[in-house]
């Protein structure tokens, strides 16, 4: 097991090594891609900050998609995240969206799972379960969709936090994201009030973020900090205040079918890449 978390982490810092030289030599030097991947960023971030996931997915796929190596994209989005995680925060506390007493119940048990995660994905191969949770996130985000369509979301206190917390933190560092897909969608289909739901798995992810940050930095060096990742921090930051705003004035319902649809729509994709790949 020692013998294949080292090959992870020689392999991963050859690819970011990779990544900077072939693609982003200097952050500055191509200012035309910084503002592309200050683009990703902010619509990233907006669609998290409104909704309560999918930061990490879309920044990730985007990012692949532009040419930067897997592991480089996946330090990149989480070390952004925690800059724009902590203005989402500060921005739903500022509106009110938080939860207090389920934010308590969901921080500390995530970032044990994050912790854990962490070690699993440098340690063995986390993804022959990925395709078994992105079904099960499809099968979710339907059901949302048609919650959220038919008008029946009924408010209730949510029952099964803290294990929801420990799963979604480790799913989130061994599979590269996640938290929010897992951990909002949970609490909604419980009955959870969407606005202070998304407002406080929004929060109690930057504490998880910044572990998970903490352990690619040990493992992989300051190589993370790369033109996407700056590129993602800046854009991040500027969209985390309209995202807490827009989750605040949309209407439950609204906020539950536009949940269930981007759940179904990026669970789907990632089912369709991890089959097809």
């Amino acid at each position: 097991m020692r013998d294949l978390a080292d090959r992870n982490r020689v392999e991963a810092s050859r690819e970011l090594k990779q990544g900077e030289v072939g693609i982003f030599p200097d952050i500055f030097a191509h200012p035309d891609a910084l503002l592309i991947f200050m683009a990703v960023g902010f619509a990233a971030q907006l669609v998290d900050g409104a909704l309560g996931m999918a930061y990490g997915q879309i920044s990730s796929t985007l990012l692949i998609s532009l040419g930067v190596p897997p592991a480089a994209a996946s330090a990149g989005v989480h070390a952004a995240e925690t800059f724009t995680t902590a203005v989402s925060g500060i921005s739903h506390t500022a509106h009110r969206n938080v939860d207090w007493k389920l934010f308590g119940r969901l921080v500390i048990p995530g970032v044990i799972g994050g912790v854990l995660g962490a070690y699993v994905l440098t340690s063995v191969d986390a993804g022959v379960a990925k395709p078994f949770v992105l079904a099960y996130l499809t099968a979710l985000g339907l059901y949302l969709f048609y919650r959220g369509v038919m008008h029946r979301h009924t408010e209730r206190t949510p029952k099964i936090v803290s294990p929801l917390g420990l799963v979604g933190g480790f799913l989130d560092a061994a599979g590269g994201g996640g938290w929010g897909g897992i951990v909002t969608s949970n609490l909604l289909v419980q009955g959870s009030n969407p606005r202070k739901t998304i407002g406080t798995v929004n929060t109690a992810e930057f504490f998880l973020t910044v572990t998970i940050s903490a352990t690619f930095l040990a493992t992989l060096g300051w190589q993370a900090f790369t033109t996407s990742t700056v590129g993602l921090l800046i854009g991040g930051v500027f969209a985390a205040p309209f995202g807490a705003w827009i989750a605040k004035r949309v209407n439950p319902d609204t906020l539950l079918t536009f949940v269930g649809a981007l759940l179904t729509l990026v669970s789907l994709f990632g089912l369709y890449r991890a089959l097809m790949f």
